[in-house]
């Protein structure tokens, strides 16, 4: 009974946001102006939040790719024709990089990048549920004053009616007002959290990042002994065959 209660008021509602004129309409610009930067700091945080995490997917992907790499680069040799040394040793360091990725990376870029955003971002639902029950009671406020309104244009033969009209939207009135001043002034706090949460994560983000890149040069330049220095006519050769391939037609620009 309780739930279809509830659902029965909510409808009403709904049919009082449609009745409403433009003089009942009750308007705020101050909510107005602070809900429009809390809703453009929700959907930029929440955005964040999802490239953050893809972000560290897409490393655990690639030190995976490269690890796929060496499997199949194994499987062009046997014991007739083993490995060379410089892919065994290749193989060791994607191990290194797929190790130190997923052991000391992966868990500090977790704490110190994707879960306070998570956090912060986990506000917004509770945040999201106030400002529905302000829009319930501003509509209630607005329906009563419509009431008296038109009890003052059309008055009723029950001189008690308008007057417990009146007292009805007073007392919506204050329910609506003060659910709508703690709002307005919560807003901008939550706004002004983005600089104490992004901020770290932000520098925990670019941290993490310079991490990986060392990393991955270190276990790589290891790897420079077994492979023959480049020298300028090398070099010049490679730009040679690229010239070549860029005046194919199946070939756009590099």
């Amino acid at each position: 009974m309780s739930f279809l209660h509830g659902f029965k008021k909510n409808l009403n509602r709904a049919g009082q946001s449609i009745r409403r004129s433009g003089n009942d309409r009750t308007v705020d610009n101050e909510f107005d102006e602070e809900y429009e930067r809390f809703r453009q700091l929700e959907k930029k945080s929440e955005k964040l939040a999802k490239e953050a995490k893809g972000y560290l997917d897409s490393l655990r992907a690639m030190t995976q790719a490269q690890k796929r790499i060496c499997t199949i680069l194994d499987s062009f040799y046997d014991e007739s024709t083993p490995m060379p040394q410089s892919g065994i040793e290749y193989k060791k360091a994607i191990e290194r990089l797929d190790e130190e990725t997923r052991t000391n990376l992966d868990n500090a870029y977790r704490n110190t990048v994707i879960e306070p955003l998570a956090r912060f971002c986990s506000y917004f639902p509770e945040i999201n549920e106030a400002i529905k029950r302000r829009q319930k009671k501003l509509l209630d406020y607005d329906s009563a004053k419509a009431k008296v309104r038109r009890l003052v244009d059309r008055p009723s033969e029950d001189p008690q009616k308008l007057p417990r009209a009146e007292q009805e939207a007073n007392v919506a009135r204050e329910l609506y007002e003060n659910l709508n001043t703690i709002i307005v002034n919560d807003l901008p706090k939550v706004v002004e959290l983005r600089v104490p949460y992004i901020d770290p994560c932000f520098e925990a983000l670019v941290k993490s990042q310079l991490r990986f890149s060392q990393v991955s040069y270190e276990q790589l330049e290891s790897l420079r002994n077994y492979f023959p220095p480049s020298s300028t006519e090398a070099d010049q050769r490679v730009d040679d065959v690229l010239q070549q391939m860029r005046e194919l037609t199946i070939c756009g620009n590099f």
